[in-house]
């Protein structure tokens, strides 16, 4: 059965940071470091998919009630 293929969410590091709750200096040292993939759009601009930054979150703790 042929994969669904899932749409890119791509928004700009300001925009991914406040969405994710943490700093655009957090987003790029994740960029820099490979964990986050970006994607240069024009000379300067530099967006990252929402999706990337989703399957990074990690759930904490034992979650049993």
């Amino acid at each position: 059965m042929p994969r669904t293929p899932t749409l890119r969410r791509l928004e700009s590091i300001t925009v991914a940071a406040e969405y994710a709750d943490v700093s655009t200096r957090t987003l790029r040292r994740y960029i820099a470091s490979g964990r986050l993939t970006a994607y240069r759009v024009g000379p300067r601009l530099i967006k990252v998919d929402l999706n990337d930054l989703d399957a990074m979150m990690r759930l904490v703790g034992g979650g049993a009630a």
